[in-house]
């Protein structure tokens, strides 16, 4: 009795790398979209940004497929570079916070001492 399963049929094998094929592309288009919003420095709205919290990974996909394996290790790449570059831009946000806070008008400074006698 073998404990090895039968090789899958091509039809199968075809079937699984597509679905790979969709769930990279549907990656490589998050990306795609990161690196838009970086490049010309746009805010999201509100609504792109419940879009974005609402992805879900897929579920079932089983192991890469060897043929893919250059290309998700490509967008894997490219998610690294977004991430890291978002984390700059939100330094330099805060730094900008910081440095428009400092310029904002302050009431005059109230006195702390009362001459009674001058």
């Amino acid at each position: 009795m073998s404990t090895v399963a039968p090789p899958a049929p091509a039809a199968d094998r075809t079937a699984f790398q597509e679905t790979w094929e969709r769930a990279l592309a549907d990656l490589e288009l998050e990306v795609e979209h990161a690196e838009e919003l970086l490049r010309v420095a746009h805010l999201p709205t509100p609504h792109e940004v419940a879009e974005r919290a609402a992805w879900r990974p897929p579920v079932g996909l089983g192991p890469l497929p060897a043929p893919l394996l250059d290309r998700a290790r490509t967008l894997h790449a490219r998610q690294l570079d977004v991430a890291r570059r978002l984390a700059e831009q939100a330094a330099v946000s805060r730094r900008h916070l910081a440095a428009t806070a400092a310029l904002r008008a302050r009431p005059a400074a109230t006195p702390v001492y009362l001459d009674l006698e001058g």
